[in-house]
Formats: structure tokens, sequence, C-alpha cells
């Protein structure tokens, strides 16, 4: 619970005694970096979403950029990125000297459709670009549907394209697909699942990420990315004279390097946070889910002014965002003056995001277009108090603030 009256930030960590006995017992033991840490961490995730595979790194943003390297990608390729996310999907993208090409999202729920990709498809033909990747981003919680996604690339006849989940706001997330329930990171219909666990995420590594698979030929090329790109597996040594003894056994300091990788290690620090987090995921979607709830009871007498975000029928999050809508001229405020008015309420929020296509960088390098569907959530959203430790009354408080502005400026009060 938050002291009465301190500051309500739109997202925050849940740091538990037990979280903090689990990093000082690594900070005892002999290995503060890789090490057996590392390998539990792993395998515990990946068991809580189904997944053949899970490697950790050291941010959602490097699991990104590794998903993209493990994929080959390179000057001439695209991947289709939905607008609305944050800077780190186009820019793993980029990383690799591939395009991004930017899809729409639904203005109800910030999600990208079958019928975006299919514009975004053709936007790519457009400049010449072949697709080999679609990023599909499950936004504040909110899963998108996958079989549609393949579909219209089964239909578009694009060859070998692979969806890479940015399900960065989504561990613990579940959605139906046909008659199944399945976990976001499983990749049932996709190659790979790239997951954060920044502190505002729903469960915390301090800086850490995950990205899933059940291909095992990417496993291993996401374990390369993330180390230097360096191999101790005697099956990949090509130099037989330097790697191998006068007996045929494998030197034991020998490493190769067959193409360059990163430092993108998550240390044995983080990986124990993470393991001791991994244990509260459903109590803290569980909270997340309460204070959802609650919000969407006690805005409803708002809603000709300020509403939620739209739900996707078969989706059960674990919410990471509250997003509310604002129809800020009927409520005659700026955004930018409704979030000082609700700061000094000591009410924190924040918008994600900013339309990718809007940024200055992808603006030059792609050129002017609309995105209407982006765009227009962009101008309407705002994200509003959402983390375990919030109270009923912290909620309450948040609403309270909301309906005193709206009362004010438009004459209603909850």
């Amino acid at each position: 619970m938050t002291p009465a009256g301190s500051f309500l930030p739109y997202g925050r960590q849940t740091i538990e005694d037990d979280d903090i006995a689990a990093v000082g017992a690594v900070l005892r033991s002999d290995y503060l970096t890789t090490g057996p840490m590392v390998d539990r961490f792993e395998t515990a995730f990946a068991a809580h979403v189904d997944a053949r595979f899970a490697v950790s790194c050291s941010s959602g943003t490097a699991g990104l950029h590794m998903a993209m390297l493990a994929l080959g990608l390179g000057a001439g390729d695209a991947v289709i990125v939905p607008a609305l996310t944050f800077l780190a999907t186009a820019n793993a993208v980029r990383f690799t000297g591939a395009e991004a090409v930017f899809a729409d999202v639904s203005p109800e729920t910030g999600l990208m459709s079958a019928e975006h990709l299919d514009a975004a498809i053709a936007e790519a033909r457009r400049r010449g670009l072949t697709v080999k990747a679609v990023a599909p981003v499950h936004f504040a919680g909110q899963a998108v549907e996958l079989a549609p996604f393949k579909a219209v690339l089964d239909r578009v006849d694009l060859g070998d394209v692979a969806i890479v989940e940015d399900a960065c706001h989504a561990i613990g997330t579940r959605s139906r697909e046909g008659a199944r329930d399945h976990a976001v990171g499983d990749c049932h219909a996709s190659a790979m699942a790239v997951f954060s666990l920044h502190p505002v995420k729903l469960i915390a590594m301090g800086e850490g990420g995950v990205v899933t698979t059940a291909d095992p030929t990417l496993n291993d090329r996401l374990r390369l990315a993330r180390n230097h790109g360096m191999t101790r597996n005697p099956h990949d040594f090509a130099n037989r004279a330097l790697a191998f003894d006068a007996d045929g056994a494998a030197n034991p300091w020998y490493y190769e390097m067959h193409e360059p990788g990163y430092n993108y290690r998550a240390s044995a620090i983080h990986c124990a946070l993470g393991l001791s987090q991994i244990g509260k995921l459903e109590r803290f979607a569980a909270r997340r889910t309460a204070l959802v709830a609650r919000y969407d009871k006690r805005l409803a007498p708002l809603a000709s002014v300020v509403w939620p975000l739209g739900r996707r029928e078969g989706c059960r999050p674990a919410w990471h965002l509250y997003v509310i809508r604002v129809d800020f001229a009927a409520l005659g405020m700026t955004r930018a003056a409704t979030m000082r008015a609700l700061a000094d309420k000591g009410i924190g929020t924040q918008v994600h995001y900013l339309p990718l296509h809007l940024q200055p960088y992808y603006a030059q390098r792609y050129g002017a277009y609309a995105l209407p569907g982006a765009e227009r959530l962009y101008r309407e959203m705002l994200s509003i108090p959402l983390f375990p430790a919030m109270s009923d009354a912290d909620a309450d408080r948040v609403v309270d603030g909301i309906a005193a502005i709206v009362g004010d400026k438009a004459g209603r009060l909850s």
C-alpha cells in the first residue's frame, strides 16, 4: 500500500523482503554473472509461459535486437512494425540495416490488425523492400490475435516471413486463438516473443529481458547474439588445428566467433530478482486486474469525456498500463494542462506513445504519411497509475482527481 497522500506514478515496481534476500544470496555466491542462477531463471520463465526455450538478456530492447539478428536481417529487408509502440521495436530493426515499415493500429485498442498488416505490406512493396518479418506489439497487456496475421501472410505469398511478438507489455497475458487458450510467449504462431522486465512492467529484473522460442536453431542464434557471437561448442569449431589437441579432445580454453555478437547478457544478480518475482506474477496480475475493474466502474459516469481503452475479445490480459482516452476539446483543457493539474493532486500520468512515423528520425527517413488510427489514439490517450502496491483508496483518489477536473471544466462530477 502506498502512504496516504503520496505521489502516485503511472507505474512502479513492487520489491519485497524475499526479493532483496534473493539478490543478497547471489552477492554472497561465486557467480555474479552467468552461472547457475541464469539457468534457473530461464528455466522458470520458459515454464511460466509454456515456452520450449527462454534466453535472458539485459533489456527488452536487447531482446528485440537479438531477435532481429537471429533472423539474419540486412539491407533491403523490411519488418512491419505498428506505429504505436516504444522506439525500441523499430530501432531494433534499424540496428541490423533493415527498414521498418509502419502499420496503423485500432484507435479503440491500440492493437494492429490483419487489415493494417495488409496495408503495410503494400507500402513495403511500393518501396521495393522484401518483407522478412512482422513485429506485432501486445499493447498495455492486451495481445494481438496472431491467426489472422498468418492468414494474410499465407495469402500474399511473401515466402518465409517470421512473426516476432513484441510482448514487452504482456508477460502473464493469455489469448484465445481458435479453440485453444495460449500463454503469450509459447510461440505457437510466432518465431520468437520478446519480453521486458523493466521496473514498471508486471515483474522486474531491475533492467532485463527475455526472448522465448520453440525453434532450437533460433535459440542457438539468440545465445550467440547476446554473448559476442562466441561459441564453445566443439561441433561448431571451424579451425580444427587450433581447437583440438593431438588426441582429438577440444582444448578447454578454446572458443570461436563466426560472426560478431553483443554483450547483452543478464547478470546473475538481475536473474535472481527476476526468479523471485516470477513467483509473484499471478498475485501482481490479479491485483492489477482488480484495479482495472475498479477504474472501469468508477470512470463510467465520466464516459462522455473520459473512457478506457477498448478491450479485445478472447484476451485475458495481465495489465501493464491503464490507458484512458480523453476528449480534451470537450474538457476544455489541453493534455499538458490536464497532466499538470493531476500532478498537482499527486497523480502521475504518461503518454504511450508518440507514433513512430512522427518521430523526426523516421519522418526524415521515410517521409510524411498518415496513419489515422495511431494518430487519433495518440491525441486522446493518457496512462494513469497502475501497479500492485496501489490500494483501492489510491485508485479512488485517481478517479476523484480526474472527476474534479472534469467537473470544474465541464460541469460533471461523479
